[in-house]
């Protein structure tokens, strides 16, 4: 399988399971372009009325650490986790509540507390 048939493959499987998107984020990677050219290609004979919009960002992988170092400098102290499942659970609570804290929810009227409640169901 040639590069950019294992990307259209990943694209294929990665819209299959979370659903059609309306724009992806990319690094400057040829192979992830083609991919996303290619499933644009499928979406025009199948007759879809839009595209996927592609925005590609030069340090992409730099933006995502810098975001996530402030989780890592909370979860270092925490040594090792006993189990996958409380490990899951611990780290899925520290990115809502930092996503939260950065006003990425719509619910921007609610206070943090109420916006986590809501979300914790």
């Amino acid at each position: 399988m040639t590069i950019p048939a294992a990307a259209t493959a990943f694209f294929a499987k990665a819209i299959g399971n979370n659903g059609w998107p309306d724009k992806v984020v990319i690094d400057k990677s040829g192979s992830n372009t083609v991919g996303l050219f290619n499933m644009n290609c499928l979406l025009v004979m199948c007759g879809w009325c839009w595209l996927i919009t592609v925005r590609r960002t030069k340090y992409l992988n730099n933006i995502i650490e810098q975001d996530h170092r402030f989780i890592k400098k909370l979860t270092r102290p925490m040594q090792t986790f006993k189990s996958l499942n409380s490990a899951s659970a611990t780290l899925a609570g520290i990115e809502v509540a930092h996503m939260i804290r950065k006003g990425q929810f719509d619910q921007s009227e609610q206070s943090g507390f109420a916006q986590f409640a809501a979300l914790a169901g």
